[in-house]
């Protein structure tokens, strides 16, 4: 009996110290939640972006030339059309397009946009800006309208633009700023701040910085209702300066072509974000040469080049590699390599046509595969491309002279098509125009009926579906044909505080994407 009663109590002893634990497992367990929880709560949204810029001129988009005014313009300064973050056309402050011929468009502007003073934005503002831009041969856009011959208002919110000369991608060039007419009836547009129709209106331009707050009369503030309310940027006297007050946690983030760029603002605590530039460097091959007449040495050439490896050793990673001259991040062109180094398959399409490999060098009916080389000698870049291309096709069995020639030979040597091969380059345009490299009269002298036919059909039609068919064919032809090699383009990098948080899409157009989504912590 006693026994029992030992039992019991002993076992109620162990229940009591079993409930005891658990109830300071739980109040631990308790006290750390509730720590995580306000811990949580403590996190602030700060609704300010500091930016800055180097070497400022001037806040008129029409007038500046500084990389980064240009950059934030579309959130400030909209255009008649936009670019979203493929490179594909948009409305903006225009809501139609349409072509009536090859020298004739019709635009008609939204009827809901304001601008920054609450004055309403009218037709007379858009040829107002092409008026303006035209008297201005030193901006950056003038070329996008030097092209119109004249302007029609038909009615309130329809303009009928005549151009001089034709142009299949004229809608991408209505991507200039707009400005408002009113406002320079008035005032001095070269030393005024331009009010403008977007997402943030500058408030104040001073020695030191720019002052811009979020705009709550925009046209489009029910779709994209920005976190950020105040944009402060500083203005700086040199990039140093720049990099250095982002290394300081000064400024949120630089947008740069510098691919060093870690080397000054450090490692530890930065997002980068890489996008593709547009510097295109590749090679045109004549083939109205005779040895290049023939596809299957263009081919074997292009398989023999190990890209890869010429970016990573030669260019050391600086530059990305390049497979095809829309792969800027067009949304006419599939991410996908071909025509890749594959020294294999090179060697069996040479052997296939009659090609044989004796003593290192490639030998049919007496004839040998040697071929000259041009490249301006005055980029340096380019001449050290040059010569790893020379290398990896004599190592394959393909003679290679390089002509290391002056800037105005070269240029001759483009003009006339003086060449085997030409290593050149081009800074692409936003529209996805092959004209340059297809249409006839090209710099590779090549001719396939089926491309031109291609090139006339694209030229003539804005049917998203029918572009994407017409640029896929295009592009199988011509990686079957080779009349070029892509070789390299320019890389741009964004660099971001990591307490930046949204969604950044940075293109060449603008890195400026989604910002409504954008804020500090």
């Amino acid at each position: 009996m006693k026994e029992n009663k030992f039992r019991i109590l002993f076992i109620l002893i162990v229940l009591v110290i079993i409930g005891f634990a658990i109830f300071k497992i739980y109040g631990k367990n308790t006290q750390k939640i509730s720590e995580n929880e306000l811990h949580y709560e403590k996190v602030t949204m700060i609704t300010s972006l500091r930016l800055g810029i180097a070497e400022y001129d001037s806040i008129n988009p029409l007038i500046s030339k500084n990389k980064e005014i240009i950059n934030m313009s579309p959130i400030i300064y909209e255009p008649l059309f936009t670019l979203d973050k493929q490179y594909q056309i948009q409305d903006c402050l225009a809501k139609e397009y349409s072509k009536l011929n090859n020298y004739c468009y019709i635009i008609k502007i939204r009827d809901n946009v304001k601008w920054q003073d609450n004055t309403n934005f009218t037709l007379e503002d858009v040829i107002f800006t092409i008026d303006k831009i035209k008297q201005l041969p030193n901006s950056i856009y003038y070329n996008n309208v030097s092209n119109i011959k004249n302007v029609e208002k038909i009615d309130y919110n329809t303009l009928r633009l005549n151009l001089s000369a034709e142009d299949p991608w004229f809608q991408f060039k209505l991507t200039f700023p707009i400005l408002s007419n009113t406002q320079y009836k008035t005032q001095d547009f070269l030393k005024t701040i331009p009010i403008g129709t977007g997402m943030y209106k500058i408030t104040k331009d001073n020695e030191n910085n720019i002052e811009a707050e979020k705009n709550n009369s925009w046209w489009n503030i029910e779709i994209k209702n920005a976190k950020i309310e105040k944009l402060k940027i500083y203005k700086y006297s040199s990039v140093g300066d720049l990099y250095n007050n982002f290394k300081l946690g000064n400024i949120d983030l630089i947008n740069t072509s510098n691919t060093n760029i870690q080397e000054y603002v450090g490692t530890i605590g930065i997002n980068l974000k890489e996008y593709q530039g547009r510097e295109y460097i590749y090679l045109a091959l004549n083939c109205d040469n005779k040895i290049l007449a023939n596809k299957e040495v263009r081919q074997a050439m292009s398989y023999f080049i190990d890209k890869d490896t010429l970016v990573s050793k030669v260019l050391n990673n600086k530059y990305n590699v390049s497979d095809f001259i829309l792969d800027y991040g067009s949304y006419l062109y599939k991410e996908e390599k071909r025509n890749s180094y594959n020294a294999k398959k090179a060697k069996e399409i040479l052997e296939a046509t009659g090609w044989k490999l004796n003593y290192g060098k490639w030998q049919k009916d007496g004839k040998y595969i040697e071929l000259n080389l041009a490249v301006n000698s005055e980029d340096e870049t380019r001449v050290k491309i040059a010569e790893s291309i020379k290398e990896q096709l004599e190592d394959a069995g393909i003679k290679i002279y390089i002509n290391k020639v002056s800037l105005s030979t070269y240029n001759s040597y483009l003009k006339n098509k003086n060449y085997d091969i030409i290593l050149t380059g081009m800074y692409n345009s936003y529209s996805p125009d092959l004209n340059t490299l297809y249409a006839e009269n090209n710099l590779a002298n090549y001719k396939n009926e089926e491309i031109f036919e291609i090139l006339t059909n694209i030229n003539n039609t804005t049917d998203g579906t029918i572009l994407k068919e017409k640029y896929n064919r295009l592009i199988e032809i011509s990686q079957e044909d080779v009349p070029y090699i892509s070789m390299c383009r320019n890389k741009n990098i964004m660099v971001c505080s990591p307490n930046l948080i949204g969604e950044i899409s940075p293109n060449n157009y603008t890195c400026y994407y989604n910002i409504n989504t954008w804020y500090r912590q």
